[in-house]
């Protein structure tokens, strides 16, 4: 009998990935007959290298090798010789569109996720706004599987690394080890776009409250671009407490682990929140142009730890790109620095 083979496509930013994982883990648990490849963006291979047997990433560089019509159509040829059984579309843009056609004509079963498109727009509408909770990316995902004949529970997924946390020793010395009396905050203060990024000198000042309420704590620091990692090291300068983790820790297999050993993450709407979400972490998240109700709040994060403020407008757009039409970014720059601080010592009290 030929074994079943599950091909998941989800290219997109380094978040909705992120987002996959706990997905692929249950697809995994629950049949562990069936044989899992998922094709992502190179960056992607430490969420799913070691996850769970009988998973295996392919990554595809779609803007040099596989890019346009006739790179895809390369990928495609590749991927048919995998001997693939369904092929589960978490995406929907253009190229996987392109890759779904190809699939069905050669009589594969395909299917694709539902974003819910409608109820975002009316989610983020100006006028007569429908406010209330949207499916979770990962019920989206799941919802893909249980169509191809695989229903899946969510749930059991606590982190990358099992039970425990990653592996200190592993990271650069200036890292060191965890003191018993120490606090470890991470705060990770960037987004892809404005609407999304909590303004930098009210986000110090919430660092400046960490740092007064939790003298011994250690504050390490996230980015990825040149311009953030020297925005970093400019914080980092100001405060004994403060370490730019992303300029030492030498990639993300590496963050990973530093962040499954934090207490904490403050993080904005971005990567990182997701990041930290698959490592056990609990994350304080600041949210101004969008809202957890259009379904991307982290795995197992909890409403009550995210740090917003309600006002008509909110949400004006699902991904934060779109220019705030009141010119101030109110739901942002009207969020105090105490609130973000307050939530980070409630989080540290629990644990």
């Amino acid at each position: 009998m030929k074994t079943d083979h599950i091909l998941i496509i989800r290219f997109s930013a380094m978040g909705d990935v992120a987002m996959v994982v706990p997905v692929v883990y249950e697809l995994a648990l629950q049949y562990p007959e069936v044989r899992i490849t998922v094709l992502s963006q190179p960056f992607a291979r430490p969420f799913f290298e070691f996850l769970a047997p009988r998973v295996g990433f392919m990554d595809a560089d779609l803007k040099n090798e596989y890019q346009g019509v006739v790179g895809l159509n390369t990928l495609y040829r590749r991927l048919t010789a995998k001997n693939f059984t369904a092929i589960a579309d978490f995406h929907d843009v253009l190229r996987t569109k392109w890759l779904r056609t190809r699939f069905n004509i050669d009589q594969y079963r395909v299917e694709h996720i539902n974003k819910h498109r409608m109820q975002k727009r009316r989610l983020t509408a100006h006028k007569h706004k429908v406010f209330k909770q949207l499916p979770s990316s990962f019920d989206n995902y799941a919802d893909v599987l249980s169509r191809l004949g695989y229903p899946i529970d969510l749930g059991r997924f606590h982190s990358l690394f099992g039970e425990g946390h990653g592996n200190l020793r592993l990271l650069p010395l200036q890292i060191g080890e965890k003191k018993p009396f120490q606090q470890w905050i991470g705060v990770a203060p960037f987004a892809s776009h404005t609407g999304k990024t909590y303004p930098l000198p009210l986000l110090k000042e919430a660092i400046e409250m960490m740092i007064k309420r939790h003298p011994s704590c250690r504050i390490f620091l996230f980015g990825g671009k040149e311009r953030e990692l020297k925005i970093l090291d400019e914080i980092a300068a100001m405060h004994k407490h403060c370490i730019n983790a992303s300029a030492i820790l030498g990639g993300l297999t590496n963050e990973l682990i530093l962040m499954s050993n934090l207490d904490v993450m403050v993080s904005m709407d971005s990567a990182n929140m997701h990041l930290a979400s698959l490592t056990g972490t609990p994350v304080v998240s600041i949210w101004g142009a969008t809202h957890p109700y259009a379904g991307f709040l982290g795995w197992k994060q909890r409403m009550e730890d995210t740090v917003q403020i309600t006002l008509p407008c909110r949400p004006c757009c699902v991904f934060g790109e779109k220019a705030c039409r009141r010119g101030d970014y109110a739901c942002l720059n009207r969020i105090k620095p105490s609130d973000i601080a307050d939530h980070v010592d409630k989080i540290i009290r629990h644990s």
